[in-house]
């Protein structure tokens, strides 16, 4: 063991361990004593794992197979689809072969990415024939399951009352596709409500008829829907997660998780970094990097007030709201984020749209009533919009009243845009107050247990964050964001720098999920 030389700059102790000439890596509890009263740290059940020096041995490569109902860009209907395939990508990019089974929906055949499918196998199933065929999408192998009885002949992923009967069918026709062609995979990992029938299908089913390799991952991406079928998935599953630290705990009394916590963990979800690349888009009228940001973000800007005829006079705070309009994402701040924004000197944008009729008559009102040269409203997709407002955004407002893990803010920093969050689930995960998170954004970024030494890296701090769900806690933070613009606006350039250069990508998760990818396995 070798102490700091000086404990108050560098105040770790280096330790060297010699380990049998084969192992790979070294997992470790932490205690601060022996016997009764001693504290204990495993990393919340996952204990520490770090790699050997000179090891004549590598970790075994995994193979994963994600079995999901959505999958960014061929069916993507909210973050679910983001994750599966990105987390796909990043775990390959880790030297572990990954691969995705989903339904064939008729959808796909008129999507330019799926042109080049070949035929995998066929067999019999459920009463009907099943046609598997694969194609590679965004550089992962996906399989697409298709029965002959059109029960995927849909033109959208969700929207029938035999949405669950017809999932479950996916389910156990994915795990008879893997039976009858051999394959064994480390993990199967199912998502959410629509493939959790994985978990227990697979145990009951066919682990003992030849599917015998397989342990069962799974993630909760959204505690509200199907709570049965996540509970039934957890009790089976080896591991369960849900998509960020915060909203693991804000869940954990839940019955659908609180029997199985003890293999139940919260691992924040990403971005991709090639997807979302300011450096690269192409649909962003300048390309820039956190050391051109404001050159960056001005084009954009422009560009965006020119789309939306905005007024470019005085150069204003330009607020922006990128969400599906429902109660979760509280729709009654993201009103009073645009009447407060404007009444603040700012301009406001909002693309979104809303499935309630009722809600989206309500914002049409709003647009109607503010729409001018300060405030622009458009209610439909726009994957080119997005990525302007991204970019063009001085700052996000995030109001949401709950957030499992939320990827808008992560993207939005990835374009130099400050977010403004309410402090929930994911929100509070990656969104640390200037005011008064400093020592916990230099714990969560840098594992610095002191911000102040750390010289001008040691601000760590991203954003703006209020805890309640009035309009006035709103203000509290959306008043100092704005104030904190027109007050020093070089500072705030300097903050939107900043949040570019931070990692909210997959590369941290990733070593998580593998992590507990290779406990499950009990490697």
């Amino acid at each position: 063991m070798h102490k700091p030389v000086n404990p108050e700059t560098d105040p770790f102790y280096t330790i060297e361990i010699d380990v049998p000439s084969d192992a790979w890596m070294c997992d470790f509890v932490f205690s601060s004593g022996v016997g009764e009263g001693a504290q204990y740290d495993n990393r919340g059940g996952k204990d520490y794992h770090l790699p050997t020096n000179g090891s004549t041995e590598k970790a075994p490569p995994l193979h994963i197979i994600n079995i999901a109902v959505e999958m960014a860009p061929i069916a993507k209907v909210g973050g679910l689809a983001d994750v599966v395939t990105s987390l796909s990508r990043a775990i390959s990019d880790f030297g572990h072969h990954v691969e995705i089974i989903l339904p064939m929906y008729s959808f796909f055949n008129s999507s330019p990415l799926l042109g080049a499918r070949e035929f995998e196998t066929n067999f019999d199933f459920g009463g009907c024939g099943i046609t598997v065929t694969k194609c590679r999408v965004e550089g992962v192998m996906v399989f697409f399951v298709e029965p002959s009885n059109g029960m995927f002949a849909r033109d959208a992923v969700y929207g029938w009352n035999d949405d669950a009967s017809r999932f479950n069918f996916f389910c156990n026709a994915a795990l008879e596709f893997l039976l009858k062609t051999g394959r064994q995979p480390d993990i199967l990992h199912c998502h959410d409500w629509s493939t959790a029938e994985v978990a227990r299908a697979h145990w009951e089913n066919y682990h003992h008829n030849g599917l015998w390799k397989p342990k069962v991952a799974f993630t909760i991406h959204n505690m509200n829907y199907g709570q049965a079928k996540l509970g039934e998935a957890a009790f089976h599953s080896q591991m369960t997660t849900t998509v960020s630290p915060s909203y693991a705990g804000e869940v954990s009394g839940h019955p659908a998780v609180s029997g199985n916590l003890h293999k139940f963990h919260g691992v924040r979800n990403g971005i991709d970094p090639e997807i979302w690349n300011p450096a690269t888009d192409n649909f962003i009228p300048m390309k820039y990097d956190a050391d051109s940001v404001v050159k960056g973000k001005k084009a954009a800007r422009d560009e965006l007030r020119s789309r939306l005829g905005l007024t470019g006079y005085g150069d204003k705070p330009v607020v922006g709201v990128i969400s599906r309009l429902t109660a979760q994402k509280g729709i009654h701040l993201i009103k009073h984020a645009a009447h407060h924004t404007l009444s603040r000197g700012g301009q406001f944008v909002l693309l979104g749209s809303a499935p309630d009729p009722k809600v989206q008559a309500d914002f049409n009102g709003l647009g109607a009533q503010l729409g001018g040269e300060d405030a622009g409203f458009f209610f439909a997709f726009d994957e080119t919009l997005s990525r302007l407002m991204y970019a063009g955004c001085d700052v996000i407002v995030v109001p949401s009243m709950f957030e499992p893990c939320g990827l808008t803010q992560m993207t939005a920093m990835r374009y130099g845009t400050v977010p403004c969050v309410r402090a929930t689930g994911g929100l509070r995960d990656t969104v640390f107050d200037v005011d008064t998170d400093k020592a916990r954004a230099a714990w969560e970024i840098n594992a610095s247990t002191n911000w102040e030494l750390d010289g001008e890296n040691g601000d760590c701090t991203n954003g703006f964050s209020f805890e309640g769900t009035s309009e006035g806690d709103l203000d509290y933070a959306l008043d100092r964001c704005i104030d904190a613009f027109w007050n020093d606006t070089k500072w705030f350039r300097s903050l939107q720098a900043r949040v570019m250069r931070q990692d909210w990508t997959w590369n941290k998760p990733a070593l998580e999920y593998i992590d507990l990818y290779y406990q499950s396995i009990g490697k």
